[in-house]
């Protein structure tokens, strides 16, 4: 169950990733909800995403 909501948060934030504001939106969410190890496979797909979509840099701060 833990698995599905980590695909299920992937698949919500590339499809928000038009939006910075929606984006570190979902972030937060993301955090209160995903388990530590979860949050850190989290942490590199992001990482990944931001290379091809730089506008979304300033969530970056949330992962911190």
């Amino acid at each position: 169950m833990a698995r599905a909501m980590f695909e299920y948060t992937k698949t919500i934030l590339d499809k928000v990733s038009f939006d910075a504001v929606l984006f570190c939106k979902e972030v937060k969410k993301a955090l209160q909800r995903l388990l530590p190890h979860e949050i850190e496979e989290l942490k590199i797909w992001i990482v990944s995403l931001t290379q091809q979509n730089p506008e979304l840099n300033q969530c970056l701060i949330y992962l911190n």
